[in-house]
């Protein structure tokens, strides 16, 4: 089995060490608590936005795939909004947290970084090989990860409801909220 494919099939079980270090390790202070959650909702919206774009297309947890190439919405600026917004989301928690300073940050960007680039280039070999030349273009003209100023077409598109892509994102909106409320009673109660 290709290691890639673990990593994207576990991609939401990964980070679980890490939250765990996260509130025993939790230190905050009323500014590294406010940025943090700032980066935190800056994540929730790239994906949310990312979902209402995407659909369901985008939420599978065995084996890479998808029907279509998305390109519209987030995806008309970076590759990869979701693992962008993930990346935020990540962020935020440490900085929210702000435990073992500055090196739990450098853990998790190495640990994300390794990760995200071994799903990243899974993906992109599924996408060569399933939309081709329309993968190509889409691929020389739009960054992986850092976000291009402009779209890379313009499309009119039907895409899904904020309130349908909440509720596709329930499950991830829940859980920070919730790991953002545990730092914060670890703070007021253990700190």
């Amino acid at each position: 089995m290709d290691i890639r494919e673990v990593f994207f099939n576990y991609r939401s079980y990964t980070p679980i060490p890490l939250l765990i270090a996260l509130l025993i390790l939790a230190d905050p202070t009323p500014t590294t608590y406010a940025a943090g959650l700032v980066l935190v909702i800056l994540g929730e919206v790239i994906r949310t936005w990312a979902v209402r774009h995407a659909g369901g297309a985008t939420r599978t947890t065995s084996g890479v795939g998808g029907a279509e190439l998305i390109t519209h919405g987030p995806f008309a600026y970076v590759r990869n909004p979701l693992y962008l917004g993930n990346f935020f989301l990540g962020t935020g928690l440490v900085v929210m947290a702000w435990a073992w300073m500055p090196w739990m940050l450098l853990v998790f960007w190495g640990l994300f970084f390794l990760q995200y680039g071994m799903i990243i280039s899974l993906e992109e070999e599924y996408l060569s090989k399933t939309f081709g030349e329309l993968y190509a273009e889409y691929r020389k003209q739009v960054p992986r990860v850092i976000p291009r100023l402009t779209p890379f077409k313009k499309h009119d598109v039907q895409v899904m409801s904020w309130k349908r892509a909440l509720r596709t994102e329930r499950d991830t909106l829940m859980t920070y909220v919730l790991l953002s409320l545990a730092i914060y009673l670890r703070w007021k109660w253990l700190g």
